[in-house]
């Protein structure tokens, strides 16, 4: 499965980052199909180098054409987010187009408070760090599409449940 084989290199490459989105919700507990995967990385350039070296080792690219070392240029990032209305830069596979990462260009909440707030999961024998369902709910609504109002539902039926 891709996501073993990209949070193992993660975890190898000691990158310090977080899982949101739908898998995280699927980690969380919610049944949900999603095929990308959504990161939030400590953007810190020592940091963010070793997050792109692990899925450069592994074969991804970025789907649009941003050179590798644009993506470490605080910036660069900068402008993509105010001129572009960028949120995350993605990545693909080429032998797989339907592998695909996407990374935060900007960290929705500093990153020091999501690490608080992160909760390992074993998976197998992996850990993985995915935030919290408080925080989760927290970014879903920052995102506010109706899809992300769902998902808050339905983590707040887990509460229930």
């Amino acid at each position: 499965m891709f996501y073993e084989e990209v949070f193992r290199k993660l975890n190898q490459k000691g990158v310090r980052y977080a899982v949101t989105g739908g898998i995280a919700l699927v980690l969380h507990g919610v049944i949900r199909l999603t095929a990308d995967l959504d990161v939030i990385v400590d953007l810190s350039r020592e940091n963010l180098r070793n997050f792109l070296e692990a899925i450069r080792e592994l074969g991804f690219q970025p789907r649009v054409p941003v050179r590798w070392e644009e993506i470490l240029d605080s910036e660069k990032r900068k402008f993509w987010i105010e001129e572009k209305n960028m949120v995350v830069v993605s990545f693909y596979h080429p032998r797989n187009y339907l592998y695909q990462i996407d990374l935060f260009i900007r960290e929705p909440v500093p990153f020091e408070e999501i690490e608080k707030e992160i909760n390992w999961i074993k998976a197998r024998d992996l850990e993985i760090p995915v935030v919290s369902r408080e925080l989760l709910k927290r970014l879903k609504k920052l995102a506010g599409r109706p899809q992300d109002l769902k998902d808050i539902e339905a983590l707040e039926a887990l509460n229930e449940g």
